[in-house]
C-alpha cells in the first residue's frame, strides 16, 4: 500500500496532465492539531481532493474556497484556526495551522515539478523545495552531507526538505529483530523483514505488525536484486553465519547509511576474519559494519538490545557519528 504522501503526489501527477491543481502542505501547527507539519492535500477546482490538512476540521471550508478560485497566486500561506480563518468545525483546543498553498497550472513545468517531488518521496532522490512567496516553487537536489530539516521559514522564504522516510531492512527474523521492527515503525521507518526460512517467519508472525513488509527470500539475494537507497539501514540479527556473513558481504555494495550485525566482541572479531579471508572484503568495507551493534547501554534482554540497536541507527541517521565519546566505548562493551 502506498504511503499517503506518495498517493497524494501521484494523484497530483495524474491530474496536472489535464487540469490545474492546488498543492497544499501543512507548514506549522500551534496547539492541538490532528495533522503534523508536512501533511499534504491536492485538490481540483471541482472540489475533488485527496489527502488531509486537519483530519476534517478545515477541509470543507478550504475546498469551497478552491471551488470559488480564491487561491490563484502561485504560492501563499493561509492560517486556519486561532488568529486565522475560522470554520464551522474548529481545530481542537484552540489550535491553528499554517498551510502553504501552491497553484500549479496545467503545463509541462508543473508536471516536472510534481514528478521531482514524487521521485523524492519514492526514495529515488532527496530534494529541497524552495518557495519565495508569492512565486512558484523551485526544486534543488539536496546534498548528501546536508542535515535535513523538514521545514524552514524565514518571512516569505520557505524551504522544505523532501525525501522518502528512512527504511530498515531486517535480514533474518529473530526475537531481537521482531522488537526492532516494532520500535522502527514507531520511529517512522518503513520496515522490511527478509527471510527465506518459512518456518521462522511463521513462528514470529504474531509478533510482526501488519505494516511490516515480509519478503520470503534469502536476504543477500534480496539485496543483490533490489539494492537499497541511501536512507536505508540494514541489520542482520540471526547469529547464523550463513545468513549474517552473506548479508554483510552484499550490504557493503549498497548505499545504506547503516550496516550492522549482532554478536559479542569475540563473535564480531571472528566474523571480521572470515569476511576478509573468505569474503574478500577490504578494511574500508569492514569499517562500514557496526559490530558489536548498538550503543552501550548494558542491554541484556531482547527488547533492551533492540532499543540499543535502534538508538544507534537513529543517531547515524541524524548525523551523530563515532567521533562522539559514547561511540568510542561501544567496541569495548559487547552487546550480545
Amino acid at each position: 500500500m502506498l504511503r499517503e504522501d506518495v498517493f497524494v503526489i501521484s494523484q497530483a501527477v495524474d491530474w496536472i496532465k489535464e487540469q490545474p491543481v492546488w498543492l497544499c502542505t501543512v507548514l506549522n501547527t500551534y496547539g492541538s492539531s490532528p495533522r503534523s507539519p508536512g501533511s499534504l492535500l491536492v485538490a481540483k477546482q471541482n472540489g475533488q481532493y485527496v489527502g488531509s490538512l486537519s483530519g476534517g476540521c478545515i477541509e470543507e471550508d478550504f475546498i469551497q474556497r478552491i471551488k470559488n478560485i480564491d487561491y490563484v497566486s502561485r504560492s501563499q500561506v493561509v492560517r486556519y484556526g486561532r488568529g486565522g480563518i475560522e470554520t464551522k468545525v474548529n481545530l481542537p483546543c484552540d489550535g491553528s495551522l499554517d498551510v502553504l498553498i501552491e497553484y500549479l497550472p496545467n503545463n509541462e513545468k508543473s508536471l516536472h515539478y510534481l514528478v521531482e517531488i514524487q521521485n523524492a518521496l519514492l526514495g529515488y532522490s532527496a530534494i529541497i523545495k524552495k518557495v519565495t512567496l508569492p512565486q512558484s516553487g523551485e526544486i534543488h537536489i539536496a546534498n548528501k552531507s546536508e542535515q535535513p530539516t523538514q521545514i524552514e521559514r524565514d518571512g516569505d522564504k520557505i524551504q522544505l526538505y523532501i525525501a522518502a522516510p528512512p527504511r530498515l531492512i531486517i535480514a533474518g527474523i529473530s526475537t531481537v529483530g521482531a522488537y526492532c521492527a516494532n520500535f522502527a515503525l514507531t520511529l517512522g521507518f518503513e520496515v522490511i523483514i527478509c527471510d527465506h526460512r518459512e518456518d521462522e517467519l511463521a513462528r514470529f508472525a504474531p509478533q510482526i505488525p501488519p505494516q511490516v513488509e515480509v519478503v520470503s527470500l534469502f536476504p543477500a539475494r534480496y539485496l543483490e536484486e533490489q539494492g537499497c537507497s541511501p536512507n536505508t539501514a540494514i541489520v542482520s540479527l540471526t547469529h547464523d553465519p550463513r545468513i549474517d556473513d552473506l548479508t554483510l558481504m552484499e550490504s557493503v555494495n549498497t548505499d545504506a547509511f547503516y550496516i550492522g550485525a549482532m554478536g559479542s566482541v569475540r563473535t564480531s572479531a571472528r566474523r571480521r576474519e572470515r569476511l576478509i579471508a573468505s569474503g574478500g572484503m577490504t578494511e574500508e568495507e569492514i569499517e562500514r559494519i557496526h559490530a558489536p551493534i548498538g550503543i552501550p547501554i548494558g542491554s541484556k534482554t531482547p527488547p533492551e538490545i533492540a532499543l540499543a540497536i535502534m538508538a544507534d541507527i537513529v543517531a547515524y541517521k541524524n548525523g551523530v557519528t563515532s567521533s562522539d565519546t559514547a561511540y568510542k566505548t561501544k567496541k569495548l562493551m559487547g552487546i550480545n
